[in-house]
């Protein structure tokens, strides 16, 4: 799914073409018939501004995208990436499994918990599966709302694009900073009936956030979703292997970008006023783990705390 830096075709689980170096623009035309997918929509009504992708410098969404073995990454990110495998060589397995945990966390929403609607905060570059074709796969009326402020999220957002047509997905440039521009884009409420149940998910994006930058966003975002509503968060932490945690602080801050990493206790406030789901906050490797799945000798337990509270 998705295109790699060279523009290359990849098909999509869909069977469609997402060929990213085609021209995509935001159409701000009424929902309606022929819009299923999104307020995103072929190029042909405006060009679409030309924005610096400053790949020169590296970012944590293709820093994550290398580890977990995408192609959407440049040389910075390939360099900081290799420095983080070299003091860590289990690094790979620990981003496949906080990649793994959200799979775990919306499927079990939609399947245990009857959740359709999911607005999904710090989306990151597309990697198959997506949120979508995850949560589609148990109703295909679910409806996902995408959020990110990277643009080449946005170059390579056709792949969050590919509903069912019961359902319906849609693609916001936003920051988890400032929810309230995001909350409010005319994509959102063309998606999501914010009257009804919503499952917020911040997946591996709170620890590039110190606590007093994170918490009041993520508070408003709770605060303008009804209850019944979901939050799911996963959150790096230094309590597995503090010096392991070091290096890989270490190795980003000389990239310019900063990590926070927290302990139990600290991700667990993101879920005060919450009712926590079974098991509580625990390692990702702990949460729910997959029946089928089956740990490679010697792996130890991810360094990511993960969680899903209820709003009441």
């Amino acid at each position: 799914m998705g295109a790699d830096a060279s523009g290359a075709d990849i098909p999509d689980t869909n069977g469609r073409d997402t060929d990213t170096s085609e021209d995509w623009v935001f159409d701000d035309r009424p929902s309606g018939a022929g819009l299923s997918e999104s307020w995103l929509t072929e190029a042909g009504y405006e060009e679409p501004p030309q924005v610096d992708l400053r790949t020169d410098r590296a970012h944590s969404a293709r820093v994550y995208d290398y580890l977990l073995g995408g192609k959407t990454n440049f040389p910075a990110d390939r360099e900081v990436g290799d420095r983080v495998l070299a003091d860590l060589p289990g690094v790979r397995a620990e981003a496949a499994a906080a990649r793994a945990v959200m799979h775990r966390m919306v499927r079990r929403l939609a399947e245990v918990h009857g959740v359709r609607q999911f607005l999904d905060v710090g989306t990151g570059i597309p990697t198959a599966p997506n949120l979508h074709e995850i949560v589609q796969a148990v109703d295909p009326a679910c409806r996902v709302v995408y959020v990110d402020n990277d643009p080449i999220v946005l170059a390579h957002s056709r792949a969050l694009l590919s509903s069912t047509p019961e359902g319906r997905t849609a693609y916001v440039q936003g920051d988890l900073r400032e929810p309230e521009l995001f909350l409010g884009d005319p994509a959102v409420a063309a998606t999501l009936d914010l009257r009804q149940p919503v499952a917020l998910t911040l997946i591996n994006i709170v620890h590039f956030l110190d606590d007093e930058t994170a918490h009041p966003p993520v508070r408003r975002i709770l605060d303008a979703l009804p209850a019944g509503s979901f939050l799911a968060l996963t959150a790096g932490t230094d309590e597995v292997s503090p010096e392991r945690s070091a290096a890989a602080v270490r190795r980003y801050e000389e990239a310019g970008i900063r990590l926070h990493l927290r302990s139990r206790e600290r991700v667990e406030r993101f879920f005060t006023g919450l009712e926590l789901d079974d098991p509580g906050v625990v390692m990702v490797s702990e949460w729910h783990p997959d029946p089928a799945g089956v740990r490679a000798p010697g792996e130890g337990k991810v360094a990511v705390y993960g969680g899903v509270g209820r709003k009441v």
